[in-house]
This record gives structure tokens, C-alpha cells and sequence, in this order.
């Protein structure tokens, strides 16, 4: 296949998932993709925070034992969710800036020269 015959031919979603695997991994790309994550990890944290400070105002108030121990099992799932997407975004960023920070150390180990 021609390189002109490339530029006519449709371009497939597997096609383009297959050129984004291809993509080298580089420090810009890490850091990137850390800040990204960290920022996320922020907002999950504002969200956790926001949860937590509104399920400690509201007490749980029911007759019913049975309803009470729904509630309270509701609540602590919601909070133990949000609490865990905030720890795995932090850990992703964590993660990515130390991969970014290894590829920065093993280029200039391969590479003295620059």
C-alpha cells in the first residue's frame, strides 16, 4: 500500500487505537497525565470532604431500627467510594510522576551526551 493509497483509505477506530498504543511513553506525557490526575484527585478530594461535613450535620433520625441501619450502611458506602476514588487518583499521579521522573533519569543515563 502506497503512502497515497494510506491518505485515501478510511481511517478505523481500531486503526487509531492501535497508533495511540504505539505512541512512546515520554516525561511530558507522564506529567501530563499526572496533573490531570492530580486534579481530579482534588475534586474527588472537595467531593469526599463535601459528603463527609454533610452526613456529620445530618443526623440519621428513624423509628425503624431497620431503616436506620440501611441509612447508615448507604452512607458509609458513599463515603468509602468517594474516599476511594480520591486515593486512586492520588495514586496515579503519584505513580505517573515517578515514571516520569525515571524516564527523565534513564534518558540522561543512555544518552550523556545531551
Amino acid at each position: 500500500m502506497t503512502e497515497s493509497e494510506k491518505k485515501d483509505t478510511p481511517v478505523t477506530s481500531n486503526q487509531e487505537a492501535s497508533e495511540s498504543i504505539d505512541k512512546p511513553i515520554t516525561p511530558t506525557r507522564c506529567f501530563t497525565g499526572g496533573a490531570i490526575s492530580g486534579l481530579l484527585a482534588i475534586a474527588a478530594y472537595l467531593l469526599t470532604k463535601s459528603v463527609v461535613l454533610t452526613y456529620a450535620d445530618v443526623p440519621i433520625n428513624f423509628n425503624n431500627p431497620m431503616a436506620a441501619r440501611i441509612a447508615s450502611t448507604v452512607r458509609t458506602l458513599v463515603m468509602g467510594i468517594t474516599t476511594m476514588a480520591t486515593f486512586v487518583f492520588v495514586m496515579v499521579t503519584i505513580g505517573l510522576f515517578a515514571l516520569g521522573i525515571k524516564l527523565i533519569f534513564q534518558n540522561q543515563t543512555t544518552n550523556p551526551d545531551s
